[in-house]
């Protein structure tokens, strides 16, 4: 190869970098621009906008190990309970009351989780690796149930008091603080997993996904490599649940339960798997669409998203982000 070759392929490498940190950055602006529009909309329902930002984090942490390592699960609820619970008890038992110091346990407590629950769950492959989700989060819901010296058990984990954030804000109860935490975690974690997916780590998975044997036979880990993503999928959803501890100041075994878990499977369809951008917009959508229902409609909401959900699939089926992302792309190439 030429030196003038090895140029051509750097400019090339260059550009592409480039391209993909304004894509990054587009979409950083998009995240900060929402929730900006959240906060002037609705600023009487922070609580629940703060409620999004943590179940995104979990959603987030869903994408990473079944969009990009199709991995099958529905337990992934027991990261985020995990986390919320870590940080819980840090509070609560260990007088921990730093809002940072919270978080930073909750990430740590979703990783540990992460090891243990992924390591069962790679035993297994397709309906197995199902069954064995469902196994684990059953097995953590009623252990924090047993716990209720240290988890409150059914009553759940109340008296979490942070601190004001960097000494300045104060959590109260608008949720002003909480919201801007979240948005801060949200767009950092974005930013940072958007890299992870783009390294040679995050297309070594990409890779398992689609063709385990082949990469096994390239000599990498196949079963390593994929527990590796699990716990920093755990991480991740351990600060959505470290985040809900904190906005909400009480943990409940509901944040350990397969209806979350099934849930946040729902809305990573609903948005699309394999892009990060269709995990956030399924949770904004559902949530979104599950709030406003239920209040218009008390009695019959379950069926007006059970609707959605399989218009979505029928005519939509990579998604909302993964369909109208071509369609967008498309007019702004025509644009050009």
């Amino acid at each position: 190869m030429t030196n003038a070759d090895e140029t051509a392929i750097a400019y090339r490498r260059a550009g592409a970098g480039g391209s993909w940190l304004l894509r990054d950055l587009a979409g950083l602006a998009a995240i900060l621009i929402a929730a900006a529009l959240g906060y002037w909309l609705f600023p009487d329902n922070l609580a629940l906008l703060t409620r999004m930002l943590s179940v995104a984090l979990l959603v987030l942490s869903l994408d990473l190990v079944t969009g990009f390592c199709g991995i099958a699960t529905l337990g992934h609820a027991a990261l985020f309970g995990a986390g919320a619970y870590a940080a819980g008890i840090a509070a609560v038992h260990g007088g921990i009351v730093n809002p940072l110091a919270l978080i930073a346990i909750g990430a740590v407590g979703g990783a540990l989780a992460g090891l243990v629950s992924g390591a069962v769950i790679l035993r297994g492959q397709g309906l197995a690796q199902l069954v064995l989700s469902i196994a684990v989060i059953q097995l953590c819901h009623e252990a924090a149930n047993k716990a209720s010296a240290y988890t409150g058990g059914s009553d759940g984990l109340s008296g979490i008091a942070p601190d004001p954030l960097f000494g300045l804000f104060a959590f109260d109860l608008w949720g002003r603080t909480a919201y801007g935490l979240g948005v801060a975690l949200i767009a950092i974690l974005f930013l940072l997993l958007r890299i992870l997916v783009r390294s040679p780590f995050g297309m070594l998975c990409r890779g398992i996904r689609q063709d385990p044997i082949r990469i096994r036979a390239m000599g990498a880990s196949v079963r390593g490599t994929l527990l590796k993503m699990y716990v920093i999928s755990g991480a991740v959803a351990g600060i959505g649940g470290a985040l809900a501890a904190i906005s909400t100041e009480v943990v409940g075994l509901d944040s350990l339960s397969f209806t979350l878990s099934a849930e946040a499977l729902v809305m990573l369809v609903l948005g699309g798997t394999g892009s990060l951008y269709g995990a956030l917009i399924g949770t904004i959508a559902f949530m979104g669409f599950e709030d406003y229902v239920s209040a218009a409609n008390p009695f019959h909401w379950l069926t007006l998203v059970g609707a959605l959900l399989i218009g979505v699939v029928l005519f939509a089926p990579r998604g909302l982000y993964g369909t109208l992302a071509p369609l967008i792309q498309r007019l702004t190439g025509r644009g050009r």
